[in-house]
């Protein structure tokens, strides 16, 4: 097993509660490793300190404040918003065992803190306008690109805001794939 020092930045990224740390930490909140705890119940306390260690030593957290609170002294963590990126060419730069790792990280963080929303007090699916919708499309590449480029858009537009009075996070997660090998056309670049 690496030890965090030798631990590649995508592997540190994709892991479910690594993945749900980031998720609570997004949109420029500051929070101590308590307050993660408490918005991260179902996480055992050292874990959750083991993996909050884990991305402030590989620079994916940063303390933003320190607070001598009982003689201890506090730190508040925010994220590194592009520490945290995949990007194109970090993608395309990942084998195919990389991407099935991704993915099933990504589903277990989801499952993970769905699971958390409807065991709070209140939870309300349908007021909260929940949805967990699939569908299929027939799409061209071309097609798909537009698309992402339409979805980049309408989510590059909110991406800014924070936190706010009348405001709290939803976690919002786009899967794209083709469940069809390509068309022949399509196959050479």
């Amino acid at each position: 097993m690496w030890e965090y020092w030798n631990m590649d930045t995508l592997e540190l990224i994709l892991h479910p509660v690594r993945m749900r740390i980031m998720w609570a930490l997004s949109g420029g909140r500051t929070r101590t490793t308590s307050e993660l705890c408490e918005s991260l119940p179902d996480v055992p306390k050292t874990t959750l300190y083991r993996h909050v260690g884990l991305l402030a030593d590989a620079g994916l957290l940063e303390v933003a404040d320190e607070q001598r609170v009982r003689g201890i002294v506090e730190r508040y963590y925010r994220l590194r918003q592009n520490a945290t990126h995949i990007d194109l060419d970090t993608a395309k730069a990942m084998s195919l065992q990389d991407h099935r790792h991704g993915f099933a990280a990504a589903m277990a963080a989801l499952l993970a803190e769905f699971n958390a929303y409807l065991d709070r007090p209140g939870a309300d699916p349908a007021a909260d306008r929940v949805g967990y919708r699939q569908g299929t499309l027939w799409l061209s590449s071309e097609e798909m690109e537009e698309i992402a480029g339409e979805l980049q858009e309408v989510f590059r537009a909110r991406a800014g805001n924070g936190p706010g009075p009348k405001r709290r996070p939803h976690v919002i997660s786009a899967i794209f794939f083709p469940t069809e090998e390509r068309a022949q056309d399509e196959a050479s670049p």
